[in-house]
């Protein structure tokens, strides 16, 4: 085997790790739950105990090029401390970085989570034929990523691309960040379901609360689920979805104006379900994209997209690499430090 990274996606739900070559080449992966409630302890000697296990089994055939991690919050990248995590309570002002180094003797490099996803993208997904991209990732959480000139763009501070906490509806619901009727609060995996249970408040014969009472696992999945089958409680929700989405996106059109911008995240699965409300909004609420819109928006995934990487449109479509875009991005993240050297 080549030289390989291992690339971890902390989540507020999961902890995924995986093992990648210098090609791309996903060799391993295990998924975790992440227990939060167990405290940052417990998560990081999980996280540490896999990753140890992973790279013993690699150690006599490959080199091991560094580790990656990608962890959702506002990162000081020089000290490697979480300064605040809406979506991991508890590890406000926390060490990360030293502790995980502290424990496996080796290099580094933590990253936020969106801006790994969308590294992982511009490597191998549906950005990699772009020099400049944004991503939104739709999961626990809403977060944001901005690929500049093939790197990763951070702001002044590394607090850039904090899209899931521009707000949508100014006297909405309170968001963990503090503010009110932020994105993440209607376009998150969690905001589908917390918006399914307010419907089914509402409507206690409806099919959504017949699904909520039955089902002892009810998540946005299985909404997406009521939705492609024609019900109109979950239909109203993606809508919504859509709407909150298709407010945002212009705003970073108008300013940006880069040549592409992606969806993703594990809630992006329900993009059939979403999307036709983001392409509604962006008409009528960007100029720039009205006047750089493709013919046809909703055939721009994929190998489409990649086909009008040297024309002058704006494309908005689903990502590629679906939940393994965060673990491509964590793991390219020592490859690219490695080059440097």
């Amino acid at each position: 085997m080549n030289k390989f990274s291992i690339g971890v996606d902390l989540g507020g739900t999961n902890l995924r790790i995986a093992a990648v070559d210098e090609q791309g080449n996903l060799v391993e992966k295990v998924t975790l739950g992440t227990k939060v409630s167990l405290g940052r302890d417990h998560v990081i000697g999980d996280m540490c105990d896999a990753i140890q296990r992973m790279a013993e089994r690699f150690r006599d055939s490959a080199p091991l090029l560094g580790i990656g991690v990608g962890v959702p919050g506002i990162i000081d990248m020089q000290t490697g401390w979480l300064r605040e995590s809406p979506n991991l309570p508890g590890w406000a002002d926390y060490p990360v970085r030293a502790e995980i180094e502290r424990r496996l003797k080796t290099m580094v490099i933590l990253e936020n989570d969106a801006n790994v996803a969308a590294l992982g993208e511009k490597w191998l997904g549906a950005a990699r034929d772009f020099s400049a991209m944004a991503m939104l990732t739709l999961g626990t959480g809403v977060g944001g990523g901005l690929v500049l000139d093939g790197a990763i763009w951070r702001g002044a501070n590394g607090m850039a691309a904090e899209f899931g906490h521009i707000t949508v509806e100014p006297e909405g619901q309170l968001c963990g960040c503090g503010n009110r009727g932020c994105l993440e609060q209607y376009a998150s995996a969690t905001a589908v379901v917390r918006m399914a249970r307010e419907a089914v408040a509402g409507n206690g014969g409806s099919a959504l609360a017949r699904a909520a009472g039955s089902d002892p696992e009810f998540s946005a999945k299985s909404i997406y689920n009521l939705a492609i089958q024609g019900d109109e409680d979950a239909r109203r929700i993606f809508r919504y979805v859509g709407r909150c989405l298709g407010i945002v996106l212009p705003g970073l059109i108008n300013s940006l104006n880069l040549p592409i911008y992606l969806i993703g995240g594990g809630a992006s699965s329900a993009w059939e379900a979403f999307s036709p409300s983001i392409f509604e909004e962006l008409r009528r609420r960007s100029y720039v994209y009205a006047a750089t819109a493709p013919h046809d928006p909703m055939t721009n995934e994929g190998a489409s997209a990649r086909l009008e990487a040297d024309s002058r449109k704006t494309i908005i479509t689903r990502a590629l690499l679906g939940s393994d875009a965060g673990l491509y991005g964590a793991a390219r993240l020592p490859m690219l430090a490695d080059a440097k050297r």
